[in-house]
């Protein structure tokens, strides 16, 4: 194959889009069916129901509009063996439509639905290129196993992991970190929903949702960013003290600041408590220029140390 330039890529990669929207869209065109019907189908496993209810979040009939939902459907069907539902989610991944675009993963789901007979899946190999290191979405895998007794849930969503690795160091923020964190505040289930209102994946409730610029919190890459850019200016308001940091974000900065510490609040001091069990740094580096640091920190320090 002839290397290919960035715009060559770019118009390859518009081409992609353009086929799924026209050159796929006879192939799957369903008979409409009730939406509740196809639900229960889903649910059952059905493959057809799976795939005939992705293509209906995607073009918002009959349901409103939701890529994220669509996307699942169509990783559930490729999971039971569904070709076009692989070579489907691997034009997603092309296009970075409800995930981070991705053309290494896109190239493994269009491969491996090629080999399956995939006839589209094979014309459109030539313009998706592999990488070292990808790996196939989370859905499509095996979860991963932890012991019983620890205080996570097994996290099986490696995509999601993925997304953490790409941009915690974009904010200055250990992965580490934050895969501890949102392993206990939402189970990586990023349509988590606390008893508070707190949402998605890193659990932001509305107010800082709003504060950091979130404007979908169950999308899992902007809930992400927002959560980050509040540990960021955490870190650097409380001048990386992995604990109070956690104290803040669990009960907020000004619960920090009242009780010079951690707030005595069982909620909140099991929370700083399992989270540095298993991220044991006690100090993390931070970016002083994002915010001016506390103003109560250097009454925090003398009646804490």
């Amino acid at each position: 194959m002839k290397p290919q330039t960035f715009k060559t890529r770019t118009i390859a990669m518009h081409g992609l889009a353009l086929f799924l929207a026209l050159g796929c869209a006879g192939a799957m065109a369903q008979p409409t069916a009730d939406v509740e019907a196809l639900e229960a189908a889903a649910q059952r496993g059905d493959v057809r129901a799976l795939f005939t209810l992705a293509v209906k979040y995607e073009r918002g009939e009959n349901v409103a509009r939701d890529f994220i939902r669509s996307n699942e459907l169509y990783c559930k069907a490729a999971a039971r063996g569904d070709t076009e539902a692989l070579m489907k989610l691997g034009v997603i991944y092309s296009i970075g439509r409800g995930v981070l675009a991705d053309e290494g993963v896109a190239a493994l789901l269009i491969g491996k639905a090629a080999e399956q007979g995939n006839e589209r899946a094979k014309e459109l190999l030539q313009h998706v290129s592999g990488r070292t290191g990808s790996v196939m979405p989370a859905c499509l895998s095996e979860p991963v196993a932890v012991p019983a007794e620890s205080p996570f849930v097994p996290v099986a969503r490696k995509d999601l992991e993925l997304l953490v690795l790409r941009w915690a160091p974009e904010y200055s923020v250990d992965p580490d970190l934050v895969i501890a964190l949102i392993s206990l505040e939402s189970k990586f289930d990023a349509t988590a929903v606390s008893p508070k209102n707190a949402q998605g994946l890193m659990q932001l409730i509305p107010a800082t949702a709003e504060r950091f610029g979130v404007k979908n919190a169950f999308n899992p890459l902007d809930n992400l960013k927002g959560g980050l850019a509040y540990l960021r200016w955490l870190m650097a308001y409380f001048k990386g003290d992995v604990a109070l940091v956690l104290a803040a974000y669990n009960a907020g900065e000004e619960a920090v600041e009242r009780y010079r510490g951690i707030p005595p609040y069982k909620e909140t001091r099991d929370y700083v408590k399992l989270i540095t069990s298993v991220y044991k740094k006690a100090s993390h580096p931070y970016l002083a220029e994002i915010v001016a640091p506390s103003s109560a920190l250097s009454r925090i320090r003398r009646a804490n140390y």
